[in-house]
Formats: structure tokens, sequence, C-alpha cells
């Protein structure tokens, strides 16, 4: 499990980058998970969430300023499917707003000069860092494969109706994909807490 040292030592990493968005006491809600997750396949996996997603716990607010009460919903089915196979949710990564907008605050890691890419910058970011091995992003057009290149780690963007896109805000629903972005293919690749 990451200790509260280094938890913070990913807090400080990530102020440049701002792929994940904040939240107090991360450390604590990680212990509490890390406690909590269940014996599945996946026990231990550090996984970080899209801000349109919804997550039990934590707001919504898909990048944009309207009151979290507006955006409330029911925890995403590929959050919940994951928590049940033993995941830990890192947190919320950036999104752009409402998953289309103008990019997000977030810099790719490998040059901060550059963009990470589409709306799942934040996951492809936080990834590209070392954060977790593995993020929920979605697709419209771009917003999976896009980020991943630019930031140098695999996106999956598979068949429309794969992975169920419910719990997500829409942006266009006969297009929505939802997508993982993950350090590398290797089965198990990757730091678990």
């Amino acid at each position: 499990m990451k200790t509260g040292s280094e938890l913070a030592r990913l807090e400080e990493a990530d102020a440049p980058i701002r792929s994940l968005m904040p939240e107090p006491g991360r450390a604590e809600r990680l212990e509490r998970a890390v406690s909590r997750a269940p014996n599945g396949p996946l026990r231990g996996l550090v996984v970080a969430v899209k801000d349109i997603f919804h997550m039990d716990g934590l707001p919504t607010t898909a990048g944009s300023t309207l009151p979290v009460d507006e955006l409330a919903g029911p925890e995403a089915a590929a959050v919940s499917l994951l928590r049940s196979a033993g995941a830990v949710m890192l947190g919320k990564t950036v999104s752009t707003e409402f998953a289309l907008f103008e990019p997000g605050p977030t810099r790719n890691p490998r040059n901060l000069a550059h963009t990470p890419g589409g709306s799942s910058s934040g996951s492809a970011a936080a990834v590209a860092a070392g954060h977790c091995p593995l993020a929920l992003g979605s697709q419209t057009i771009g917003s999976v494969i896009r980020p991943a290149a630019y930031c140098g780690v695999v996106g999956y963007k598979p068949s429309y109706g794969r992975i169920s896109t419910a719990g997500v805000i829409p942006l266009a629903e006969s297009f929505d994909t939802v997508g993982l972005l993950a350090s590398n293919c290797a089965r198990g690749g990757g730091a678990a807490l």
C-alpha cells in the first residue's frame, strides 16, 4: 500500500502536470478503500477515473463550473465493476469541459510545454506520470487514443457498447465509448496500493 508520504510525493509530482482533480483527504479515503477491497482478480490495482464518470464518494464536475449537485448521479457501471474486482480508485482525473470544450489545465508529463491530447488527457497523463497503471477514459471521436499517443501510453477504445456507459455524463450517446489507458499491455503490469 502507498504510504502517506508516497501519496504526498504523488501530489507534489502532479502539481505541474495537473492530471488529478484536487481531493482533500485522499490518503484516508484510499486507506479505507484498500481495507474494504474484495479479494478479486484486480485486488489492489490502482485506477484513476475521468471526471465525467460518477464515482461514489467523490463529486463529478465534468470539467465545468456548474454546481456538483446538478451533475450528481449513481456510480458508473465501469467503476462499480472495477471495484467489485478489487481495484482501488486513486481519484478523479481532469477532463475537458463535458469531454468536449477547451483543453483543461493538464500538461503532458513527457514535456510540460506540450498538450496531453484530448478530453481524457488527465487519465493519460496520470498513467504516463506513473500515478497509476490504469485509468478510465471515454471517447466520442479520439479522446482515448489521441491522449494515449501524445503521452506515450496504451489506449484501448473497445467496440461501441462493449463497456457500459451507464453513470457516465454523455456527450453523444450514439458514439460515446468507455475506454482504458494503461502503462503497458502486460498482464499484471503496474503498481498496486
